[in-house]
């Protein structure tokens, strides 16, 4: 096939872009230029003002595919758009060979939805009108010979496409609620799609793509690692205005340490900006990531740059997935990728068929794979267990476009939905894996593959916080606690412990039962609480979080241990803290951090680490205006009002991104500090810092909360304790009924004085009673309060 269209790249050596960085046009001038030229070939030797090195006198021939499909007719020579929309009927006879599995991994707001959805319209996936657009800004359409845009003959040049020509349909992707208020992804979603290609082996020629958008933002890493698990190449995308981010270092960590990619692809986007700085950032991407430059492609899912491109380099880079070792093409092995919860339905799960055919009407079963438990267990797999009685009847199966398309089958290596008709959440975790009924005699001795995600608590990821979520109702903790439950069923960063019926003393006379949650960040506290609100109605309390310390406990006379108790132990709740006059050391847990901001912010990004008791502080230039600090930070510290304090001291600029330090826990001189209202205990409320600070701290949480808790009909008097100290006091003034006013402006009068003091005393005598049994009434704002203390 001739060269159709070629987007530029980024064609030099990392020597010539050092030599010649500086003398490339400014991004504002050339590129704005380029992507407003009206030819669709034009290439890197046509930029304006480009360096002699981006000129080359013998171009390399491209031979781009393009999503179309060749008659069988040859000397008709038409070609129509092929799609997974009106074609799918070719999909069970795609081999295995021809499917090609991979995501999207990004920093966050670097364009990974915006440049899925573009993939999903030049495949055709969101309908005819917006894939020819696609081929057309692409300058693919001039293949087409008379063929409209219901796929008929017609004459596409006259056609309006206006309704087609639109923003990028991050909502086709990003479904949920949460997701389309922030504007940000918390739940990786999935869709499949026909792309020809000359590396086709099938008789139809087009490959099957699995293709995976996944979230940015560190508190939901634990989606990305799942995601990565299951694929065999990554598109690592980089924005060309920010250059490298935090996180862009950490998800193209986690993809380097899976044995199962083979292939990370990276990308430039948003290249059409005025700001962006594309020379400048391939260089730091080359240099941070040891990528090749010529192998980097621009792109720009506005104005449908470099789509075409990244579709090729994941064509012919990517590896299709390789046949399990005892894979007779019958056996069938379903693996849970994920699951969510639909009220009509029930469970809905994201397979992919690892062997085999499944229908629907076929009875399934899962397999609980053989776990070796010591060294010389030297077992090779034939102790899988099963339930004979725990099986389910598929109901619906099918395809996700990303809307649900039911096709009735799914074949090996196709990834799609199934509905079996779960009820019990726990059954369909992700990294589960299940086997039809008639597969079941060679089920023990079957080859079940590694997963990262099991689903059993020894391969769940650890929780890095903790709190305790209590239902704004009294009565309505058991809803929430099957809320929660259909909730982490899709979010695998959740780690619940239920407490036991309503004798749970966490929340105090304030409070009540709860559950005991473990989240992966603040900003995941705040996505599951808004979800708990979005899918299932329900307001909820979420106490601050707190992060495991590990206490060793001294020898004493005055208060020795009971026989048995360990010396060491992990304390997550801190109503389990050592009381007051028992020896201890406390350790705190450490998380090594990198921050990417610009230079000129280097002076209050430093001071804000030596403030948060920062160790091992270093900085490292990336490139001209980025600057890459390194750190070894409390935990504590940062859970609180870190981030938040990064934001306004680099204006918003700075990324963040951390992980666990190694050792994981150093000694520290930490304190307890505990709040009281109206001399009662308030657990939740109750907090761990540094002794220096504690007092500081403690009077600022009080202060808050006297401007959020309600005014009573009785004073509240808001405290905090530490050794047994009251170290801050604040009062919430009580409301006061005037007793002397009988009504109107009729007052008490005449007679002795002692009559108009008989009704104060009266009163103050009802507050006092008031004080003692009222129960002040606790909202979120109070127990955030205690996060942003700092």
């Amino acid at each position: 096939m001739e060269i159709l269209h070629r987007i530029p790249r980024v064609s030099c050596t990392r020597v010539a872009l050092k030599r010649h960085i500086r003398g490339f046009p400014a991004a504002g001038h050339s590129y704005h230029q380029f992507v407003s030229s009206p030819s669709p070939s034009c290439s890197t030797s046509q930029w304006p003002l480009a360096p002699n090195y981006f000129r080359r006198e013998h171009h390399q021939t491209y031979h781009t595919s393009t999503p179309l499909q060749y008659s069988k007719n040859k000397q008709q020579q038409r070609l129509r758009p092929i799609s997974l929309v009106k074609d799918k009927a070719i999909i069970d006879e795609i081999p295995l060979e021809d499917i090609r599995n991979f995501c999207f991994i990004a920093h966050v707001d670097h364009g990974k939805s915006s440049l899925a959805s573009r993939v999903l319209e030049l495949t055709g996936n969101l309908g005819i009108d917006h894939q020819l657009t696609s081929l057309k800004h692409a300058g693919l359409l001039d293949q087409y010979i008379d063929i409209g845009k219901d796929g008929s003959d017609g004459n596409i040049e006259n056609e309006n496409n206006s309704t087609a020509d639109t923003k990028e349909q991050i909502d086709q992707l990003d479904t949920l609620s949460v997701e389309r208020e922030r504007g940000i992804t918390v739940k990786a979603s999935a869709a499949s799609m026909l792309f020809p290609h000359q590396s086709a082996k099938g008789k139809h020629g087009v490959l099957l793509l699995n293709m995976v958008d996944t979230p940015g933002h560190i508190d939901f890493g634990t989606e990305v690692s799942r995601t990565l698990s299951s694929v065999q190449g990554a598109v690592l995308l980089f924005d060309a205005a920010q250059g490298p981010q935090a996180q862009s270092l950490s998800v193209h960590e986690k993809a380097k340490q899976m044995e199962n990619v083979k292939a990370i692809i990276p990308v430039l986007t948003k290249m059409d900006l005025p700001a962006a700085r594309s020379m400048e950032v391939a260089l730091s991407v080359s240099d941070l990531f040891d990528f090749d430059p010529d192998s980097i492609i621009l792109s720009s899912a506005r104005s449908r740059i470099g789509i075409s491109e990244v579709l090729e380099a994941v064509c012919t880079g990517v590896p299709s997935p390789q046949p399990l070792p005892d894979d007779d093409g019958k056996t069938v092995r379903i693996l849970i990728v994920d699951s969510w919860f639909e009220p009509l339905r029930g469970v809905v799960c994201l397979v992919q068929v690892l062997s085999g055919k499944i229908e629907e009407g076929s009875r399934v079963n899962i397999i609980e794979p053989h776990v070796k438990e010591a060294a010389s267990d030297t077992s090779e797999g034939n102790a899988h267990v099963y339930n004979l009685k725990d099986h389910f009847s598929l109901q619906e199966i099918g395809l996700i476009l990303p809307q649900r398309v039911r096709t009735g089958t799914l074949a090996r290596g196709q990834m799609g939905y199934m509905i079996a008709g779960l009820r019990d959440p726990r059954q369909a975790r992700p990294g589960t894996i299940m086997t039809t009924q008639k597969d079941l005699p060679t089920a023990v001795n079957m080859y079940l593959p590694q997963t990262c995600f099991r689903g059993s608590e020894g391969n769940a990821p650890s929780s890095v916080l903790y709190a305790s979520v209590h239902p704004m109702e009294g009565d309505g903790f058991d809803e929430l606690a099957a809320a929660v439950d259909r909730l982490a069923l899709n979010d695998t960063g959740l780690e619940i412990n239920k407490t036991s019926g309503n004798s749970n003393n966490d929340g105090g006379p304030y409070l009540g039962p709860g559950l005991r949650v473990g989240f992966q960040g603040l900003l995941h506290v705040e996505v599951f609480q808004q979800r708990l609100e979005d899918e299932h109605g329900l307001e909820a309390l979420v106490t601050p979080p707190k992060v495991p310390y590990r206490v060793r406990y001294l020898e004493s006379n005055s208060h020795k241990r009971p026989a048995g108790a360990p010396e060491v132990e992990i304390i997550e709740d801190l109503s389990r803290w050592p009381a007051p006059g028992v020896r201890f050391k406390v350790e705190e847990p450490y998380v090594d951090c990198r921050i990417i901001a610009p230079f000129h912010y280097a002076g209050n990004i430093m001071e804000l680490i030596s403030k948060k008791r920062g160790l091992k502080m270093e900085t490292k230039p990336i490139d001209e205006l980025t600057w890459l600090f390194t750190a070894t930070l409390p935990w504590g510290e940062v859970v609180t009002s870190f981030f938040d304090e990064l934001k306004n001291c680099s204006a918003g600029y700075a990324s963040f991104d951390h992980k666990e330090s190694d050792p994981l826990y150093r000694e520290a001189n930490l304190c307890k500090v505990e709040i009281l209202l109206n001399s009662d205990l308030v657990e939740p409320l109750s907090f761990v810092c540094h002794k220096d600070v504690g007092q500081e701290q403690g009077r600022s949480v009080c202060k808050k909360l006297q401007s959020v808790l309600p005014r009573q009909q009785f004073v509240t008097v808001i405290q905090a304790k530490a050794d047994s100290k009251i170290i801050a006091s604040e009062r919430i003034r009580a409301y006061r009924k005037d007793v002397l006013t009988t009504g109107g402006s009729k007052s008490v009068g005449g007679g002795d004085v002692s009559r108009k003091k008989k009704l104060l005393e009266k009163q103050k005598k009802g507050k006092k009673r008031q004080q003692a049994s009222g129960k002040v009434s606790l909202s979120q704002a109070a127990f955030n309060s205690v996060i942003k203390r700092s």
